[in-house]
């Protein structure tokens, strides 16, 4: 399960690039600056927990209990796809209202960073 999460990670990470650039040179005459900057929102967000999977593979190997560090990354992929995937769709469309879901993304991100620091909290006494 996790060498998936790194594969994940560094394929967040490679569409994050993509979508950044296409964002800079591609969209800059195509939409207002201030919905350009919601779409580099989601670029960094994506690319914030694209790293964060890839962490997350790597504590995996250095943490005893897997299965708090298996929701916190199934949380980071939803939370990229609902966060980062609303927003780009509301800038590409136009679509407002997918503003409504983007902070169920945002939630899913806080819960995943919650739960990676309480399992090595728990993990603190083991290693």
């Amino acid at each position: 399960m996790f060498p998936r999460y790194l594969a994940f990670g560094a394929l967040y990470a490679l569409v994050g690039v993509a979508l950044g650039a296409f964002g800079a040179h591609g969209l800059e005459d195509h939409v207002e600056p201030d919905r350009l900057e919601i779409f580099e929102t989601g670029v960094r967000y994506q690319m914030y927990h694209a790293i964060g999977l890839i962490l997350l593979a790597f504590a995996a190997s250095m943490l005893g209990d897997r299965k708090p560090l298996r929701l916190a990354g199934r949380l980071m992929q939803a939370g990229i796809w609902i966060f980062s995937g609303s927003l780009y769709v509301l800038v590409l469309s136009g679509v407002t209202w997918l503003g409504a879901i983007t902070p169920i993304g945002g939630v899913c991100f806080i819960a995943a960073w919650g739960i990676a620091a309480w399992s090595a909290w728990r993990a603190r006494g083991e290693g």
